[in-house]
């Protein structure tokens, strides 16, 4: 049942007929998983709580940079190189203490998928590149759950919620295969407007208590266009395709490890080396390159390599100056994001020789 703190905090939800104690009571007991914490999962997640839904799962294994603080709104500048997750998970508990929160901090992969989302009634992507996105599809599909879609681009936005076992299509019937890499550019390469995931990700937020509550019609079968130059909304019929490889008459995908949820989240080509093999080169005295920790100072202080030399994710566009661009250079963080994002920064910059340390201090600290 509802507490009396809790029907004061329901209660303009509880005079909607639609809604009421009984609907409440079923926000209460429902889950949805959240596939990232950024533009998208941070209005959803955000929306989800406030409304009462018990348990929210969040899968993010990326940190907190300031780039991200623009449309990103479960963080702040005071959880800048902290942990998505510890950040996410301390605003949503300020926004609700009553709801429950599951912490996956992992990239959502073949391997974890059907583990992470079985447990869940609803599945929520926010997530920003195809291979997960095919991800969180087939995964829905496979069991049997509600798929909310959002994806941003610039000023235009769109929304639908794929769900086959419900008689609708599925992302494949949209998107059969996955574009090239470069094709579709990123919102890192292309931007996006601050307010338009705010749209989305709430348009999400708002599919997913639908279908919790058992009301109105979910956007089977069609996709909902978002214009914020032409304040627009417009839908567009979105059929099953017979011919569809996962959902069709004659399916071909019979798991979710295929081509294209194993793709590459990116298309770069960053160098990397294994947190073993940068043992093995300072253990032999064979490094010859210059090892940097993009941590923050109280990571460094709590345990850290000795021939690294800390130059925190923050300061290095201001320290790149200083930096050899005929050496090796290795940068590691403490799982790997950080320092990607290093490597990726420095070789836009021209730096050709820039190695990143997979699994960063977690990894190394285990050998």
């Amino acid at each position: 049942m509802l507490t009396p703190e809790e029907k004061v905090r329901y209660s303009r939800h509880l005079l909607i007929p639609e809604v009421g104690e009984a609907g409440q009571l079923r926000l209460k007991n429902a889950s949805v998983l959240l596939i990232g914490t950024g533009g998208l999962g941070s209005p959803a997640a955000l929306y989800l709580a406030a409304a009462g839904v018990g348990r929210l799962g969040l899968v993010d294994p990326d940190t907190v940079d300031l780039s991200n603080l623009q449309r990103q709104l479960l963080h702040s500048d005071a959880t800048i190189g902290k942990s998505k997750l510890e950040s996410a998970s301390a605003r949503l508990r300020e926004t609700n203490p009553h709801i429950a929160l599951d912490l996956h901090p992992v990239r959502f992969t073949p391997e974890n998928a059907l583990s992470i989302a079985e447990n869940y009634d609803i599945i929520l992507d926010g997530s920003d590149n195809f291979p997960t996105r095919f991800l969180a599809n087939d995964t829905a599909f496979f069991l049997r759950k509600p798929l909310i879609y959002g994806a941003i681009h610039r000023l235009d936005g769109q929304m639908t919620v794929f769900a086959p076992h419900l008689g609708g299509p599925c992302y494949r019937c949209l998107l059969p295969k996955i574009p090239a890499p470069g094709v579709v550019p990123s919102c890192n390469e292309a931007g996006v407007l601050g307010v338009l995931p705010g749209i989305i990700g709430s348009l999400q937020a708002m599919e997913a208590i639908k279908l919790i509550l058992g009301i109105g019609e979910p956007p089977l079968g069609k996709i909902l266009i978002y214009d914020a130059l032409s304040t627009s909304f417009r839908s567009l019929k979105l059929p099953h395709d017979p011919a569809c490889r996962l959902c069709g008459q004659n399916p071909t995908i019979t798991s979710v490890n295929n081509p294209e949820t194993s793709a590459q989240t990116t298309c770069s080509t960053m160098q990397t080396i294994t947190a073993a093999e940068l043992k093995a080169r300072l253990d032999s005295d064979a490094l010859n390159a210059l090892l940097i920790d993009v941590r923050e100072k109280d990571e460094w202080q709590i345990a850290h390599i000795p021939q690294a030399k800390l130059v925190p994710l923050q300061t290095i566009p201001a320290y790149a100056p200083n930096l050899p661009k005929d050496t090796e250079i290795i940068i590691h963080c403490k799982a790997g994001m950080r320092s990607a994002k290093a490597c990726e920064y420095l070789t836009s910059l021209g730096f050709e020789n820039v190695t990143n340390v997979e699994g960063g201090m977690d990894a190394f600290q285990k050998l």
